[in-house]
């Protein structure tokens, strides 16, 4: 039977409460997003708290919050924070993104989201999964969190997003409608040779050309990880 957490070198994440479980992309989003230096920074879907904690090991000073609207999931969430090293620095807002904007909170230098997506695909039977991969009417939506950021960053913020491409290229058109444009892209692969799994792509609120790299999960054998991804993690793998 798997563990119902996922250890790191720093904390750990239990995860039974939530439909959607660690995930190697939310990982690689976790690590590469520009939190250091940033003195507030926000999670929008935190589910398990993964990005937020991620976030905290990182940036030893910032105030961290974090906002998910499942019960389950925020439960969850919020007791991952607390036996974190670093509970005195985060805290979760149990309800839905437009509800957490209504309390007018003090804008964040860094809001960071892995956000639902799969538009049009088949969508899962269980409820909690559907609603953290789908954007549904009752879920967060493309147009909802670009708007958010638009209203809730400072003026030289960042907000960084992982979705897939086609997905990524909805998200960009929804950002520039409210004046925030990519500005670095990290295109994820699963291996050299392959399409384009994921794209990790930060926005601010100038518009220029976008700083472009990419990443290579496995090395070309797919044997073993690349030796950019064990960079990457090894700060929080136990395995790396």
């Amino acid at each position: 039977m798997p563990n119902s957490f996922f250890q790191f070198k720093q904390f750990r994440v239990e995860q039974a409460g939530c439909a959607m479980k660690v995930s190697t992309d939310a990982c690689v989003l976790g690590a590469v997003a520009p939190v250091e230096g940033a003195s507030s920074i926000l999670d929008i879907g935190t589910g398990t708290g993964l990005l937020a904690l991620m976030a905290a090991q990182r940036n030893p000073s910032a105030r961290i919050e974090a906002v998910e609207l499942d019960a389950a999931a925020a439960t969850q969430a919020t007791e991952n924070f607390r036996v974190s090293p670093w509970s005195s620095r985060l805290m979760l807002h149990a309800q839905p993104l437009a509800a957490f904007a209504a309390t007018q909170p003090l804008p964040f230098e860094r809001i960071i989201c892995n956000p639902p997506f799969f538009r049009n695909s088949l969508r899962s039977p269980n409820a909690g999964r559907t609603t953290a991969r789908h954007t549904a009417p009752d879920s967060l939506t493309f147009a909802e969190l670009a708007h958010f950021a638009a209203n809730f960053l400072t003026s030289a913020g960042q907000l960084t997003v992982l979705l897939p491409p086609s997905e990524m290229h909805h998200f960009e058109r929804e950002a520039a409608l409210v004046g925030l444009y990519p500005t670095t892209r990290l295109v994820v692969h699963h291996r050299p040779g392959s399409k384009a799994l994921r794209h990790i792509t930060s926005f601010g609120r100038q518009p220029g050309v976008v700083q472009e790299q990419q990443l290579f999960l496995h090395d070309a054998d797919d044997t073993s990880y690349s030796q950019e991804f064990q960079e990457l993690l090894g700060p929080f793998y136990l395995a790396l």
